[in-house]
């Protein structure tokens, strides 16, 4: 069995730091990440016969766009993340069956670290968007998996980090 890795956001006497990456070359990175959003059946007739517009306004669009917020802020959320560069954003929300959405986030940069969490970010603040947007017809609504679907760049890479039906 294989030795599992150290925790890189723990010094070696265990207190929490943020890794030192200016030793390392700045390479292309991109992350693909996913999250969903299930729906009772009847809440996800009524958004759908809705063309996808609440009372808030156009839940897919804003979803995408507090997505990409919180894509650009990923380091002011998460403490040990670097402020990154960002040199793009996609998100797509489309249904994923008859009840649940399925938000993708893919997000790219040159630089010294990746952009796993941005996507991560991204992918749960947009599911979270569609909960607020959609929270007055029920709070029977789930988020999640969220989950990392892929990533290039850096020591290894990892996955798929097509969007939608393109696949990259």
């Amino acid at each position: 069995m294989a030795k599992p890795s150290k925790l890189t956001h723990v010094d070696d006497a265990g207190r929490p730091a943020m890794v030192d990456v200016s030793a390392k070359q700045a390479t292309p990175r991109t992350a693909l990440a996913e999250c969903r959003v299930r729906f009772p059946a009847a809440v996800a007739v009524q958004l759908r016969a809705g063309g996808m517009k609440s009372a808030k306004g156009g839940i897919i669009d804003t979803a995408i766009i507090a997505g990409t917020m919180a894509v650009k802020r990923t380091s002011e959320l998460i403490p040990f993340c670097h402020p990154l560069p960002i040199d793009g954003c996609r998100i797509v929300v489309d249904w994923h069956d008859d009840n649940s959405l399925r938000i993708e986030c893919r997000v790219t940069t040159t630089h010294r670290t990746g952009v796993e969490m941005e996507a991560l970010t991204g992918a749960t603040v947009a599911a979270l968007t569609i909960y607020d947007m959609c929270k007055a017809l029920t709070h029977a609504i789930v988020i999640g998996p969220a989950k990392l679907r892929g990533k290039r760049g850096g020591k290894r890479d990892f996955g798929k980090i097509g969007i939608g039906r393109v696949d990259g």
